[in-house]
């Protein structure tokens, strides 16, 4: 069972990705957006984690609402709207419940992914967060390993890819060959997911 300091321990572990992986984050931006993703995720993960530190809620639910309240209200660009709106409404779809499985959380982050998905009217294919997400939630019911290896093969898999969403799409063939930088961030968060189940 999860508990919310098990999600406290996630968004731990998020912060810790993105401070490890912020030059290579804003390298891949560099390349096909502003340049700014790693340093911008960087500054909401570390809002984040002083926040729980601070007055970590008791609910998994309530986490990652909080989380994601956090970041809209610290990331400029689209990433804090975007990785915002994913937390909070998985949050939102925990509900009130003290403790989860491992197979409602899949259920919430596929309400979290969709809610992403109707923000930014993205879909798999379109060289986004989405293309790491939608494999992640899929495998998540069967583990949390399955979900990191998921989600690394959806990032990966955006390189080939024409952007047809966000700032990438304005470099239309140009796209191709460059992995999405929103891709790759995905894939730390799931990654972290794993990392605090282990």
């Amino acid at each position: 069972m999860l508990d919310a300091a098990f999600m406290c321990r996630w968004m731990t572990a998020t912060a810790a990705a993105v401070d490890r992986e912020e030059a290579r984050l804003t390298d891949l931006d560099s390349a096909i957006g502003d340049a700014d993703h790693g340093a911008n995720l960087q500054r909401g993960f570390s809002a984040v984690t002083a926040v729980l530190d601070r007055e970590a809620p008791d609910t998994p639910g309530a986490v990652l609402t909080l989380a994601g309240r956090q970041l809209i209200s610290t990331v400029g660009g689209a990433s804090g709207p975007l990785y915002g709106t994913l937390l909070r409404r998985t949050g939102k779809t925990l509900g009130d419940a003290g403790e989860v499985t491992r197979e409602q959380l899949a259920e919430a982050l596929g309400a979290g992914v969709a809610a992403v998905s109707q923000l930014g009217g993205a879909a798999a294919g379109d060289k986004t967060m989405l293309d790491a997400l939608l494999p992640a939630v899929e495998a998540l019911g069967e583990s949390f390993g399955a979900a990191a290896e998921a989600a690394d093969a959806g990032a990966l898999a955006t390189v080939p890819l024409r952007a047809r969403k966000g700032r990438a799409s304005y470099l239309g063939e140009r796209s191709v060959g460059h992995q999405d930088p929103g891709a790759a961030s995905s894939a730390l968060l799931i990654g972290a997911l794993a990392e605090a189940a282990a």
